[in-house]
């Protein structure tokens, strides 16, 4: 009598342990289904263009201080990759878009070509490059440290030489480097 009634316990309880494990699978199923996962949905699409673009620093004079100031722009990959001296180059011949800088590189200059020799991208400017303020000590300077730290941004390019129409110029005759 002993024994069944052991059996008979160990029965319920069998019972119990499998209708209690059903239910626990159960619950965790109909908990799974009502999770609902929904889509992210971003509120802005990005565009072509915008994956496109990059940022590069140029390099102005700022009018209050004497000293350079970087100015950001957004540019186009395609054009940095393909001419990205003359790009910059010609970015700064522009102009700077911020009212706190002023222009660097005299009107109507020209980049003649440009192009690189080891670490060294070599400008060919047009005459107008010469026509600077000589009698304002820092116009040369900073002319030259604007392009320099511009151009170095770029991480194959160390040094600068400038050419004037093709050739060496006596005011621009050395090799320039970056000064931090």
């Amino acid at each position: 009598m002993k024994n069944k009634r052991i059996g008979m316990i160990f029965f319920v309880i069998l019972l119990i342990v499998l209708i209690g494990g059903y239910l626990g699978i159960q619950y965790v199923k109909n908990k799974e289904q009502e999770t609902v996962v929904e889509e992210y949905i971003p509120q802005e699409e990005i565009a072509e263009e915008q994956v496109r673009q990059t940022i590069v620093s140029l390099y102005f004079p700022s009018k209050e201080k004497d000293e350079l100031n970087p100015e950001a722009r957004l540019i186009d990959i395609k054009e940095i990759m393909n001419d990205s001296y003359e790009k910059l180059v010609n970015l700064l011949i522009e102009g700077p878009k911020n009212d706190k800088n002023k222009k660097v590189i005299p009107e109507n200059t020209k980049l003649n070509k440009c192009y690189l020799e080891g670490d060294c991208v070599v400008l060919d400017f047009s005459v107008e490059f010469l026509n600077y303020s000589k009698e304002i000590n820092t116009e040369k300077t900073n002319m030259i440290n604007s392009i320099v730290n511009t151009l170095t941004e770029l991480r194959e390019i160390n040094q600068v030489k400038i050419l004037i129409d093709g050739n060496e110029n006596s005011e621009f005759n050395e090799i320039y480097k970056r000064k931090e």
